[in-house]
């Protein structure tokens, strides 16, 4: 709705932290994670059944919206090794066979690419030696994850999302590669959206970055990105969130941190125990929600079924 549009805002570009800020930033979010011992599925423990039920009863029109972008299979500067698909079945000559001929493909995808969406586990991130919980990275062997793996999330990840939409917030289509995202941006564009994000929320954070990717075109984005900043995590961790999406991936580049080239997986997953959603869309999204006047959703993931495996493509579904 263009009447409760904010006006365009310009933000000073938020400081870059000294690896020793980072480390201590690091410890202190680890450290409020692990009160009172870290939970085994980490930050979904506090996504309780009674905040899926309520999350479930917000639900008004029916209304469902996927934050999947398309599976890229086409080589891209942001996808030099691209999904691929091939039909195994009808052989040529079979399509025009009498009786019964199957239909059939295979798919291949390298999940932790940088253009299509996916599910990061609390196994995925290595810091120090150390997993999320101070579990040894040595429990990851070529055959699997040991610990940690995306078998936490077998029965799926169901609960409240909420969608800050930074652009907006901005006046902007989209933030551009290497803009980031601060916590004070999170309460600017929660108190305009008249929304509020709590505990055991599923937060997705938009930056545009499917908008201008379909504008523009695809571009290198191991080198330029736009993100969170690694101090926004604060604003996360004081509203006790479970889950972290956005249509980039969370990260912005170059980093904020010398040394340390995604601070915020660092932070998010090693240190809070926050899985992670990477290269969502909401173009679709933002439209409804606009309609429908409110910003948050019953969002419904289902990563497949892979029990050592560090993350998973995924189709998450918003039901307003």
């Amino acid at each position: 709705m263009a009447s409760d549009q904010p006006a365009p805002s310009t933000p000073e570009p938020p400081r870059d932290l000294s690896e020793a800020a980072f480390r201590d930033l690091y410890r202190r979010l680890r450290d409020r994670a692990r009160d009172g011992g870290p939970g085994r599925r980490g930050a979904l423990e506090r996504l309780t059944p009674d905040r899926v039920v309520a999350a479930a009863a917000e639900v008004g029109c029916g209304r469902t919206v996927s934050l999947a972008a398309t599976v890229e299979t086409r080589s891209a500067p942001d996808s030099p090794e691209p999904a691929t698909h091939r039909m195994t079945a009808p052989a040529p000559g079979e399509t025009g066979a009498p009786g019964l001929v199957f239909a059939r493909d295979r798919f291949a995808m390298n999940v932790h690419n940088d253009v299509d969406s996916h599910l990061d586990a609390l196994c995925h991130v290595l810091f120090d030696g150390e997993l999320y919980g101070g579990v040894p990275a040595s429990t990851l062997t070529p055959d699997g994850a040991g610990a940690l793996s995306l078998d936490l999330v077998r029965d799926g990840i169901v609960g409240r999302g909420v969608l800050l939409d930074i652009p907006r917030l901005r006046g902007a289509r989209w933030l551009e590669p290497g803009e980031q995202v601060t916590a004070e941006d999170l309460g600017a564009a929660e108190a305009a959206q008249r929304t509020a994000v709590g505990p055991g929320d599923l937060l997705f954070v938009r930056v545009g970055h499917r908008l201008r990717r379909r504008a523009l075109g695809p571009w290198d984005v191991t080198r330029a990105r736009a993100g969170l900043h690694p101090t926004a995590m604060d604003f996360l961790a004081e509203r006790g969130v479970s889950v972290l999406g956005s249509d980039g991936n969370s990260d912005a580049a170059p980093s904020a941190v010398a040394g340390v080239g995604f601070p915020v997986h660092v932070l998010a997953v090693n240190a809070m125990g926050l899985h992670l959603l990477d290269w969502l869309d909401f173009e679709d999204l933002v439209p409804v929600c606009e309609e429908q006047g409110r910003w948050h959703f019953l969002c419904v993931i289902a990563p497949l079924r892979l029990p050592a495996a560090t993350g998973s493509p995924v189709n998450p579904i918003a039901v307003l």
